[in-house]
């Protein structure tokens, strides 16, 4: 399974995720809200989504290291400021949300596997391949810091 670590950028894995579960969401087991609601929750949980992950681009910018997610290597920071005092990943948060958001908006029970389906992808092919990589480069400093703050909230 080593073959698809750090493979897809994280944005894509979402938008892959929300298409199918439009796809899902087209058959039956609708929940009943209004159009209203499901919009509204569409919004909230976009734009808090939209806002954790923002914070934790504005921390790595200041920090001066990569936001690539395909070299987490290239890592020049061990960045534990800002949103990084409550989650060690802001950036996977942030599109979890709205990804949670899709959900709420396209009103369907099995519309709601997908964000579970991109946390279990996220965590396993993108997450713990990075927490690999800052562990051998960040030492002591690195393990502190797991010991401290969760990896997603």
């Amino acid at each position: 399974m080593r073959a698809l670590e750090l493979k897809l950028p994280p944005p894509a894995v979402a938008l892959l995720v929300a298409v199918a579960m439009w796809f899902v969401a087209r058959h039956r087991y609708s929940l009943d809200f209004t159009l209203m609601v499901r919009v509204g929750a569409l919004v909230a949980m976009a734009l808090a989504g939209g806002a954790v992950a923002l914070a934790g681009d504005l921390e790595f910018r200041r920090a001066r290291t990569t936001i690539n997610p395909f070299k987490p290597q290239n890592s020049t920071a061990l960045v534990t400021s800002g949103i990084y005092r409550f989650t060690r990943n802001p950036m996977y948060v942030g599109l979890t949300l709205v990804v949670v958001g899709w959900a709420a908006f396209l009103g369907s029970a099995w519309g709601f596997l997908g964000p579970v389906v991109f946390v279990l992808y996220v965590d396993r092919f993108q997450i713990v391949p990075e927490e690999r990589v800052l562990s051998a480069k960040f030492g002591e400093a690195y393990a502190n810091y797991t010991s401290r703050v969760r990896r997603w909230v």
